[in-house]
């Protein structure tokens, strides 16, 4: 098969694109032929080595994808040859940078017709971060205020609107340039972060979902109100330390889970949640996909179209 891959950490430039051994779907597994992937930022953490040496080399990268069900393990019932199914890679698992891909069939769920395999792979990690973020962990309720930091982003954008199906009142941060792009997927207040300090226009929220990580994040404990919370998803794999005694500050565990994905697809259907604004790479350019996903200013998903 043909996958974009690494032989060693670095740059974006370490990248080859080239043939290596089909997987194997085991017993509980499904063997997937990927139609697209996406990219998200823990994906240049990993090739860079930031998270750390991975076990083997080559390895390849990627966290979601969508496709096709080429064959399943002796255990699998639930999925067929020719299922159209989207999903998550399992905990310390990638492998979604390449033609094909076996991943357990319990956390794969079915593609509906109405989304193509470039919008499902688009919606999955995301989705699914958002979700558990905005509804497991934050536990947002109706009439409340959130701010959603870094609005553009994918996860962001889906958190914008999830909060405003809840009943929120949403801010977020953002360029100049995006926000008729964050207008449009419902939020109320928009804080252009180049011109304005967020901790200077902002206070009381009930709560923060963190995208951004950095300086923002620890700012970001000065806009809550007393007994607030925060969610951090751009801060490494534990939430910063509060500085304050009478706010929360969480790490969302994002598992990987059937429900959460056909959660995801709920939403979509019934109009409360658009797919993100796509750009679209060939496999081949992981590369120079890196390189706009590393430099962070991109809008919506960065997608490989594998088929």
């Amino acid at each position: 098969m043909k996958a974009a891959y690494i032989e060693r950490h670095g740059g974006p430039e370490v990248f080859r694109y080239g043939e290596l051994p089909d997987p194997v779907a085991g017993a509980d597994e499904a063997l997937v032929e990927v139609h697209a992937a996406s990219v998200n930022a823990a994906d240049w953490k990993v090739r860079s080595g930031a998270n750390g040496t991975v076990g083997k080399f080559p390895y390849i990268l990627g966290r979601d994808c969508s496709g096709l069900v080429g064959s399943v393990g002796h255990d699998v019932a639930d999925l067929k040859v020719g299922d159209s199914v989207f999903g998550v890679c399992d905990r310390d698992r990638e492998g979604a940078y390449a033609q094909k891909i076996a991943m357990k069939s319990a956390i794969l769920a079915k593609k509906p017709d109405r989304l193509s395999h470039m919008e499902a792979a688009a919606l999955a990690l995301t989705g699914l971060t958002a979700l558990v973020s905005v509804e497991d962990t934050l536990r947002l309720q109706p009439d409340e205020t959130i701010l959603i930091q870094g609005g553009a982003g994918g996860v962001a954008g889906f958190a914008i609107q999830l909060a405003k199906h809840i009943g929120a009142h949403v801010i977020t941060t953002a360029s100049a340039a995006n926000h008729d792009y964050l207008r449009g997927l419902g939020a109320d207040e928009i804080i252009d972060y180049q011109a304005q300090d967020f901790t200077k226009v902002v206070a009381a929220c009930d709560a923060v979902l963190e995208t951004v990580g950095g300086d923002v994040a620890q700012r970001s404990f000065a806009v809550l109100r007393p007994g607030g919370r925060a969610a951090f998803i751009g801060s490494g794999p534990k939430a910063p330390v509060s500085p304050r005694d009478d706010v929360r500050s969480l790490r969302p565990a994002v598992g990987r889970d059937r429900a959460h994905l056909e959660r995801i697809v709920d939403l979509v259907e019934c109009g409360a949640v658009r797919v993100p604004e796509i750009t679209e790479y060939a496999l081949s350019d992981a590369a120079a996909a890196h390189r706009v996903s590393e430099a962070r200013h991109l809008r919506g998903k960065l997608v490989f179209k594998v088929r």
